[in-house]
């Protein structure tokens, strides 16, 4: 049973952690980051600013951050460890959990993907470990503002699966909503849908209002969903309705004139006019992306279900190929991206 005196571990101190996290420090919840590198060293001196686009602009002072790179600090006393760490680091939090952490913590997985969940439980034997999922968007700081800051860019809340006493009281703060759901499989596989659109933003350059105002954008992001959906019906998959559409109808929602897209999906560009995806910013420092976990998700289960992803193929190319080139991202365009005559 989690309660508001349980002590909290941010396993993975970025974007989505420092949000999380920001949110419930501020809201009195005992929270302890695990992390490295610039963003810990940042808030231990400065502290963390964390805003949203509902116009909150709070500030968590340094002297009341708990932030530390050594995991046996961070895990030992936690009741709960939240993981956000990316989806490559999965494997090695979890070998840190099971050295470092308490047998009875609970282990909430707030990662991108459909299986992240899945790896820590067969990392963890014998453990609670529950399945999350972040709805929403958030952006960095620019490097060198002071305070380090995140910012929620989009609408959205946090979906967890049921089952844990208390949790959902202990992580629904303000600025920060939490819902408990009985189908986190489900709603695994629909917010994936979405987020094919993460690589388009990285390939394009473009920030993510500007890039879903584009019919021609919005037009590969229907082809991969168009090919995601057909593999989950060949396996038997069926995503959650977690937004105003049906899963089904978003291909035809996003092919639709930019004009009639804007006012039929208002809160779909209810976005803050700078934000982009984390795999622009990973090509943007250089680092390796979470395509393998999102169109590689969909093309590993088409090959099971003998379906066809040609789009999504072709967006995992060009995003491992900026991997490769390490120049940031590319600035394609549509035309360049699609390259696939009469699907989009």
């Amino acid at each position: 049973m989690a309660s508001e005196a349980s002590t909290i571990a941010i396993a993975g101190a970025g974007s989505i952690g420092c949000y999380v996290g920001g949110c419930m420090a501020l809201a009195g919840r005992k929270i302890v980051f695990l992390g490295r590198g610039r963003i810990v060293e940042a808030m231990r001196q400065d502290g963390l600013r964390v805003s949203d686009l509902d116009g909150r602009d709070r500030r968590v002072e340094a002297k009341a951050i708990s932030a530390t790179d050594d995991p046996a600090t961070a895990l030992r006393e936690a009741d709960v460890v939240l993981v956000t760490v990316k989806s490559g680091g999965t494997e090695e939090m979890a070998r840190l959990i099971a050295a470092h952490g308490r047998p009875d913590a609970v282990v909430v997985s707030l990662q991108n993907g459909v299986d992240n969940a899945d790896r820590l439980r067969a990392a963890l034997p014998g453990r609670r470990v529950l399945t999350g999922m972040v709805m929403f968007n958030v952006v960095q700081s620019p490097d060198g503002e002071v305070p380090f800051r995140v910012h929620r860019a989009s609408q959205g809340e946090v979906m967890i699966d049921v089952g844990v006493a208390g949790l959902v009281e202990l992580l629904n703060v303000d600025g920060l909503a939490v819902e408990a759901r009985a189908d986190m499989k489900a709603v695994q596989w629909s917010k994936l849908l979405m987020n094919l659109n993460n690589a388009l933003v990285a390939l394009s350059d473009l920030p993510l209002a500007r890039q879903l105002a584009d019919r021609r954008w919005r037009g590969i992001l229907a082809a991969q969903i168009d090919e995601a959906l057909a593999a989950m019906k060949a396996a038997g998959i069926v995503p959650a309705r977690i937004a105003s559409l049906p899963p089904a109808l978003l291909p035809k929602v996003l092919r639709l004139p930019d004009w009639l897209f804007g006012l039929l999906a208002r809160r779909m560009l209810a976005i803050d006019p700078e934000a982009r995806s984390s795999m622009w910013d990973d090509l943007k420092r250089g680092r390796t992306t979470e395509i393998d976990e999102l169109q590689g998700a969909v093309i590993r289960l088409a090959k099971q279900a003998g379906t066809l992803t040609p789009v999504n193929e072709r967006v995992t190319t060009l995003v491992r190929q900026a991997e490769t080139e390490k120049r940031g991202p590319p600035g394609l365009g549509p035309d360049a991206v699609s390259a696939i005559p009469g699907k989009v």
